[in-house]
């Protein structure tokens, strides 16, 4: 595994502050206990630009500060009992669900609005939902079933976020091209692997 350079960090740290920010005005929920949040937003997007690994450290980055009580969680909340509620399941499975996103959009490209947006999908929804329902039917003690019935009220959201993801990822890579070397593009070497090959 390469070793992260001071800039790799500061992006890791840049895009979980992201996923704070985005959670800060709370979340509405209208059926469960699980609030419909712009924080998966950031988890999209922390996979679509920095890619598998990055991303992935940027969602670990940010449930370790959450669980060590920070209140940057949904609504300003924090600590432990955030990552063992219900919808700590959630918040799990975003770090397998980022690390798929980045692997795919670094196989498929970020210029064209396709890929980032299916790759959000299959990672960050698919994933996500995969690690997430189970998890919250357990901690609820409820019906696997009944809470994935539930969960589709989460559907419609998500796929605009999946949306908005992708107009930014090919947005950010047209304005700043440099940002693919950086963080991983198909047919393309890293910097730090030119300079390693040099």
């Amino acid at each position: 595994m390469t070793r992260l350079s001071p800039r790799d960090l500061a992006l890791v740290a840049m895009f979980a502050a992201l996923v704070a920010v985005l959670g800060m005005p709370g979340g509405i929920s209208f059926f469960g206990s699980v609030p419909i949040t712009a924080q998966t937003l950031g988890f999209m997007l922390a996979g679509c630009i920095l890619g598998a690994k990055r991303g992935a450290l940027s969602v670990i980055v940010f449930d370790l500060l959450l669980a060590a009580g920070l209140p940057i969680g949904a609504g300003g909340h924090g600590g432990m009992a955030v990552i063992t509620g219900p919808s700590g399941g959630y918040l799990l499975g975003a770090i397998p669900g980022v690390f798929l996103t980045g692997l795919l959009v670094q196989r498929w490209g970020r210029r064209n609005l396709v890929s980032p947006f299916v790759a959000s999908v299959i990672g960050c929804m698919g994933v996500v939902y995969l690690v997430g329902v189970p998890y919250c039917a357990w901690r609820l003690d409820s019906g696997l079933v009944a809470v994935a019935q539930n969960a589709v009220q989460f559907l419609p959201g998500d796929l605009a976020k999946c949306v908005i993801a992708a107009l930014v990822t090919t947005t950010v890579v047209r304005a700043y091209p440099p940002i693919e070397t950086i963080t991983g593009a198909p047919g393309r070497s890293t910097e730090r692997e030119r300079v390693g090959a040099a």
